[in-house]
């Protein structure tokens, strides 16, 4: 906006240079030709008034200080040098002096060089006819015009768009600084948290946009905190019922129809489990921890229980998280890894503000079109559905939900030269 306000201003300024330019030059050649008008026109008065024999006497005695006077028959002036604005000032002149209908020729004649006090100065040419066959001409040394008009106007013009411009610059940050403010609080509101209430300043449409989008953070937190304590609800509500259909069933009859009904109350109770986990993610209490120590315990209860996960020596980062939650998504990651690929690697590094778990495995990868969806609640790459061939499609949503509540991310990627890539970023704890 201020490139665009500069450059129409300098546009601006260069056209009411131009004009004020030509006016003061104008003026200034008016002014400067003005008493040599005046004296052509009075000496030419008395001249054409007089007796024809005193008329080379009054020229003479006209023919002074910087002024030459001739009578001749033809003014020798051409009609490309003639100046149709000197030559009607110059009849104006003359009429105040009687000599109203008179022919006039006048031309400005530029320096002719030279030497002497006058050489530099413009030369003006003036005749009028005051009989059949007699002109009167003139030549003056007209005063030349100021030379520092050019750098006094040049210095205002340029002032003048400095002072503009600047105030433009000025009340343009003050719409910006508060957009900005506006902009940045939009990109870091994910919904997971409260975001920080802005203090609504500058323009009035400005101010009302500030306070519009505090009230809809206010609205869509109070809309996210319903559905989680709902969510809450019903997975609490339904753990007394699922417990006691369990009890029922375990003397049902035959052995094989009470089997699968309890395969099926356990199927539903994990995935109640994992509904309450997305339901706690946006109130879980965070903490400063070593989050290097935390993975690579993790990963030595994996290593207890002889499956097929690594850690590879990190740098110690200290992050503020909320522990369980955490396990939890790195739990998710994991199982993912070593039922998928096979086997899990794991490594944590601190990148751009922000600390990253990362976990490496050579299996089949994720497609590239593929992995935006996956990460979306009960959606899962096989689609058969069946818990014997994956979970409920909850894993990775919880892990990316868990990510974002901790200010982070949860990113797909491919792991050259064979696999997939996962890295959970949370928001790294300031020193």
């Amino acid at each position: 906006m201020v490139l665009l306000l500069g450059l129409a201003l300098l546009l601006a300024q260069l056209a009411s240079f131009a004009l004020v330019w030509n006016d003061r030059q104008e003026i200034s050649r008016a002014r400067n030709e003005a008493p040599a008008i005046t004296r052509f026109a009075e000496a030419a008065g008395d001249i054409a008034a007089a007796d024809p024999e005193y008329r080379d006497l009054l020229v003479k005695d006209a023919s002074r200080r910087g002024a030459g006077f001739t009578l001749v028959s033809n003014p020798s002036i051409t009609a490309s040098e003639r100046d149709s604005d000197l030559e009607q000032r110059v009849s104006e002149a003359l009429a105040d002096t009687g000599l109203g209908n008179t022919e006039v020729e006048a031309a400005r004649l530029a320096p002719v060089g030279g030497s002497g006090p006058d050489a530099d100065r413009p030369v003006l040419r003036i005749a009028a006819r005051i009989a059949d066959d007699t002109w009167i001409a003139g030549r003056f040394r007209s005063r030349p015009q100021d030379p520092t008009l050019i750098y006094r106007l040049g210095a205002a013009t340029l002032l003048l768009y400095l002072f503009v411009l600047g105030a433009a610059a000025w009340g343009t940050r003050s719409i910006n600084r508060p957009l900005r403010e506006l902009t940045d609080a939009a990109h870091e509101f994910t919904g997971r948290s409260s975001a920080p209430a802005l203090q609504p300043h500058g323009p009035d449409d400005v101010r009302e946009a500030m306070e519009a989008f505090n009230a809809m953070n206010a609205r869509i937190i109070s809309l996210l905190e319903e559905k989680d304590y709902l969510l809450g609800a019903i997975g609490h509500d339904l753990r007394t019922p699922l417990a006691s259909l369990r009890v029922r069933i375990e003397s049902m009859e035959p052995e094989e129809d009470r089997e699968a009904a309890i395969a099926k109350i356990e199927e539903m109770t994990a995935m109640l489990e994992d509904i309450l986990v997305l339901a706690r993610t946006t109130r879980a209490q965070r903490r400063p921890m070593d989050l290097t120590a935390l993975v690579e315990a993790l990963v030595e209860e994996y290593a207890e229980l002889e499956r097929p996960v690594t850690f590879e020596p990190s740098s110690r980062v200290t992050a503020e998280i909320a522990p369980d939650l955490l396990r939890r998504a790195l739990r998710n990651l994991i199982d993912n890894a070593v039922i998928y690929a096979g086997s899990a690697q794991l490594r944590v590094l601190g990148e751009d503000g922000k600390a990253i778990v990362e976990l490496r495995d050579s299996g089949s990868g994720i497609p590239p079109e593929e992995r935006e969806r996956v990460v979306q609640p009960f959606q899962r790459l096989e689609t058969s559905r069946s818990r014997e061939t994956g979970g409920s499609g909850l894993g990775l949503a919880i892990a990316r939900s868990i990510a974002e509540s901790h200010g982070g991310s949860l990113e797909l990627r491919s792991n050259a030269p064979q696999g997939l890539a996962v890295r959970l970023g949370i928001a790294e704890r300031e020193a």
